[in-house]
């Protein structure tokens, strides 16, 4: 008769002896620390790492160990690394992060790009933030805005970055890679979408209607209901107004705000299209400079992973292990590299946090092209 009891206690003894092990070899890394900080090599050695499993995968006696044996090490030498980088920022070997802090961002007397036309969201947002002593001024696309700043014409641009209803607008994250620009801010605006038409129109006369793609999707539940309406995505809410206002078609409706309605003398012919009572777009305030204010609180980043067990799982441990509150992930496939992706991550904290600074270099480390989006 087997006795439980006793092969626990056998658990606990072996158990015992693994944290003297784990602790010894923790010893052991703090000085491979203290001989890199003199050395300047770096902690993360993907080779010397894959041969070191191998070896131990080879000293287990069946499959089920071996692939247990691999987990267990992986782990292990995680810990190490995080030990090590740690021990590196104690001793003030961090690498200047290529930012600057600033008291408060400039709100006044700046110029600021916004994307579409008088009345759009952007606008609404971009006054929100700002107030109104600035010099501001609308641009077509989105890529615009952001070349607007990179040449100098414009100080900061807004741009929606994220939708509760219909999610992010990954055409931002991309732009924001090509012009190598960075978040300083941020502003949450209440959409309250309103079917507009021409003065006199009514819903019954209505045979097509235009909105930004988020809005029609936003807009869905609603917009299934009205089948026979032909959908037409435009650039922006405000400028599919602007186009029914120009049109003077009464066939024609645009999904847009009241303030548009406004703007371009359109009268409200239905409301409450979205579901969602909470409809908010979150949108970012962006800027050439690689700057971030004294108390922000959130940080963006992004970075690139091969498609394999565990890469994905190995980064976010960086977050858990510096107790970093991670808000948000994204991911989207690198171009003409098949199952690679590129992964945005928001979480709370400061660049000059300690924790912070630990957890940027491990990923920096371990991950393909991390980059800083910006804290704000």
């Amino acid at each position: 008769m087997i006795d439980l009891s006793e092969l626990r206690n056998q658990i606990d003894d072996i158990d015992r002896q693994i944290v003297d092990l784990y602790e010894k070899r923790m010893a052991v890394s703090s000085q491979v620390a203290e001989y890199k900080i003199e050395t300047g090599k770096k902690v993360f050695d993907k080779e010397r790492e894959d041969s070191k499993l191998e070896t131990l995968k080879g000293l287990t006696h069946n499959n089920f160990n071996s692939h247990g044996i691999e987990e267990l090490f992986q782990q292990i030498m995680s810990m190490s690394r995080k030990l090590q980088y740690q021990l590196l920022t104690q001793k003030g070997v961090v690498g200047k992060l290529p930012f600057t802090e600033v008291e408060q961002l400039e709100k006044k007397n700046v110029r600021v790009v916004f994307q579409g036309v008088e009345g759009a969201y952007s606008q609404a947002a971009m006054k929100a933030f700002f107030g109104d002593e600035i010099t501001s001024f609308h641009v077509k696309q989105w890529r615009d805005a952001l070349s607007a700043i990179s040449e100098g014409m414009a100080d900061f641009a807004v741009l929606p970055i994220e939708n509760s209803t219909a999610g992010f607008v990954s055409e931002i994250y991309d732009l924001l890679l090509k012009y190598d620009d960075y978040i300083v801010g941020e502003q949450i605006i209440r959409i309250e979408h309103k079917l507009l038409g021409c003065p006199g129109a009514k819903l019954e006369d209505i045979r097509s209607v235009y909105s930004h793609e988020q809005a029609l999707m936003q807009c869905e539940q609603y917009l299934n209901r009205h089948r026979n309406w032909t959908q037409t995505a435009l650039e922006n809410t405000a400028g599919a107004a602007k186009k029914v206002a120009e049109d003077h078609d009464k066939t024609q409706a645009a999904i847009a705000s009241a303030i548009a309605g406004e703007t371009f003398g359109l009268e409200i012919l239905d409301e409450n299209l979205c579901e969602n009572d909470v409809n908010s777009t979150r949108f970012i305030i962006v800027s050439n400079q690689r700057i971030f204010e004294k108390n922000a609180k959130k940080i963006s980043i992004c970075f690139e992973l091969p498609h394999h067990s565990g890469s994905l799982y190995n980064i976010l441990s960086h977050f858990i292990y510096n107790n970093l509150n991670m808000s948000k992930i994204e991911s989207r496939p690198l171009p003409g590299r098949n199952w690679e992706y590129r992964f945005f991550v928001d979480f709370e904290g400061n660049l000059n946090d300690s924790a912070v600074k630990n957890a940027i270099r491990g990923i920096t480390e371990e991950a393909a092209n991390m980059k800083i989006l910006g804290n704000y």
